[in-house]
């Protein structure tokens, strides 16, 4: 195994629920947290955890306001979020890449 390599793996990106939510925002403009739980199947604490630990990050922002008096919280990735997905994708090619046999 190349362990440079595979050092180089994000991970902040690389837990199964964050990379599900940094995927499903990569493929669209935003999502609301709602859109988020249900499409992903996580309950509303697990998603919430793992979208401060990306926010921390500086991987998505999250917008809060209200609509017809209730609240609608809208995730989408920052541009530093967007860069660091490609790296992330770039770094599991190269992995991939160097287990190929020749």
């Amino acid at each position: 195994m190349n362990h440079d390599l595979f050092n180089q793996i994000d991970r902040v990106i690389h837990e199964r629920a964050r990379l599900a939510i940094m995927s499903s925002l990569a493929a669209s403009r935003g999502l609301t947290f709602r859109e988020l739980r249900d499409l992903l199947k996580l309950t509303d604490g697990n998603l919430s955890v793992h979208l401060r630990i990306l926010q921390e990050a500086g991987y998505v922002s999250v917008t809060k306001a209200f609509v017809d008096h209730k609240p609608l919280n809208t995730i989408e990735l920052t541009a530093p979020g967007r860069i660091s997905f490609r790296k992330y994708l770039d770094s599991l090619e190269s992995l991939v890449k160097s287990h190929k046999p020749e």
